[in-house]
């Protein structure tokens, strides 16, 4: 996959710089001409910016971003940021030039690099060269993607049919673009919730959560995300009835699914099945739950946020299998498909049963019809998240997206090797694809800040079955072997450092 461009310049001797944190060289701020004059003054009463300004204003911009990139590898990974004295609001403008150099004096050295390569807390993917070209195309044209006036929502489609092929999901699978993996979940529990009426001759839409009575959420491990949702929709977090999983992992045991749902006595339900656990990354056997609705009334979601993305390597496909089946399904797409923030799709089979959820009436708005991204999510106005997505898969590919997934895996289990010929790390899961979670040899709040300070890394601590541990996410297309080495070596070093 290609390097992000490199810009190539020589400044006149008249040019003013500025530097871009502690890493880079100065760089030049724009060099206005005489018709671009009146639009880097201050814009004081009428005066405003002019369209001419742009070209000037954008390659400033271009060799700032530029520096940003070259250097992301070296920067530090995190930090906490130093407190910076909150500025009134400006009256009278400074003009671009200045308004970029005070971000940089006073913004710019606290961002992380968490576009870099060994930035491996939560699940953060980088942006790939072409994704970030979209994402900067997403605002130079900004098109208002659910408005039908343009070819933006046929590009959204298009987009999303490429990603149900991708995760093995086919044509019966609809989707949309949704903020991140806790909107994804929110649109696929509210299709169960109006599902649910539907079993009970109601329209939840219309009658409110209430008419419902008790709602019965079952999952083995689900994600905080689920819990946030179910507040959301009045379903309440109290209602996410657990049920054990298998000894020593996080995926379901399908017996106790089996009586929990007898025990409903045949009252419709919602079942949240799990394609990668945060902690392990372990999955429920989807096909096998699914089946279980020949015999059960339920709803079934599959949260697969990142661990959908098995689907995209040979050898890791058969975890996802039966997701196709699933009612609904989220998927991130700024983890692994490493486009910028913010981006996730939600796929259904029942896109049906959006427009009563989602549905915007007013004599202005468009009249709601089946399919019209306008009514299908929360959001009655939003960016073209589609775009920067579009440009990835375009550009590399299924392949090169299947090349990111299996180098972030042998990433794993690059660390995962090396920390278990080291004394006192103990891995607590195997690596079943792209998260290392151990426990270090001294105390794991204190390592982990440890690793944060020295500028070389950031994991997150967690907790696995009652032990304090820590946790590695591999899921930026930038990382190299060299990396995971970098990586060891600031966990190594930090345990020592605290014992």
């Amino acid at each position: 996959m290609p390097d992000a461009p490199r810009g190539r310049w020589s400044a006149p001797p008249c040019a003013r710089f500025v530097r871009l944190g502690r890493l880079g060289p100065p760089v030049q701020l724009s060099r206005i001409g005489p018709r671009h004059r009146r639009a880097t003054r201050p814009i004081v009463g009428s005066v405003l910016p002019e369209p001419e300004s742009f070209p000037a204003v954008l390659d400033t911009v271009h060799r700032f971003a530029d520096q940003a990139l070259a250097g992301v590898a070296d920067r530090p990974v995190a930090h906490p940021p130093a407190p910076v004295s909150a500025s009134p609001l400006p009256v009278a403008g400074v003009g671009f030039d200045e308004a970029l150099a005070t971000f940089a004096r006073r913004w710019e050295p606290g961002f992380s690099g968490s576009a870099g390569p060994r930035y491996l807390g939560f699940v953060t993917g980088g942006a790939t060269p072409a994704a970030l070209a979209g994402d900067w195309l997403t605002s130079t044209f900004d098109q208002n993607a659910v408005a039908n006036d343009s070819s933006a929502v046929d590009l959204e489609r298009e987009t999303v049919g490429w990603l149900a092929e991708l995760f093995g999901l086919g044509v019966e699978h609809t989707g949309t673009f949704v903020t991140g993996a806790t909107m994804s979940n929110f649109v696929g529990l509210a299709l169960g919730r109006q599902w649910l009426g539907e079993q009970r001759g109601i329209s939840v839409a219309h009658a409110g959560v209430q008419a419902l009575g008790p709602v019965h959420v079952l999952s083995g491990t689900p994600h905080s995300t689920v819990y946030k949702a179910l507040s959301m929709l009045g379903i309440g977090r109290d209602h996410v009835h657990h049920v054990p999983v298998q000894p020593d992992r996080e995926a379901v045991e399908l017996a106790h699914l089996r009586r929990a749902l007898e025990a409903l006595n045949g009252t419709p339900a919602i079942v949240v099945a799990n394609a990668g656990t945060v902690n392990t990354v372990d999955f429920d056997d989807i096909r096998a739950i699914a089946a279980l609705r020949d015999e059960f009334p339920f709803w079934l979601h599959v949260d697969a946020a990142f661990g959908g993305f098995a689907a995209l390597s040979p050898t890791h496909a058969h975890l996802v299998d039966g997701m196709a089946e699933a009612d609904s399904v989220c998927v991130d797409l700024h983890k692994w498909l490493n486009v910028p923030y913010d981006a996730a799709v939600q796929f259904t089979r029942h896109q049906s049963l959006q427009l009563p959820i989602f549905q915007n009436v007013g004599p202005y708005l468009p009249t709601p019809t089946a399919g019209d991204l306008f009514h299908l999510t929360p959001e009655s106005s939003r960016r073209l998240r589609a775009l920067p997505a579009w440009f990835t898969l375009t550009a590399y590919g299924a392949e090169g997206h299947r090349a990111i997934v299996e180098n972030n895996i042998a990433n794993a289990h690059h660390l995962a090797t090396r920390l278990t010929t080291t004394p006192g790390h103990t891995l607590l899961s195997p690596v079943r694809l792209n998260v290392v979670c151990f426990t270090p040899p001294g105390d794991v709040t204190a390592t982990a800040r440890a690793i944060t300070a020295s500028g070389e890394a950031f994991v997150t601590p967690t907790v696995l079955r009652g032990v304090p541990a820590l946790r590695a996410a591999f899921s930026n297309w930038r990382t190299t072997e060299a990396d995971v080495d970098r990586v060891y070596e600031a966990i190594v070093a930090a345990g020592k450092s605290v014992e």
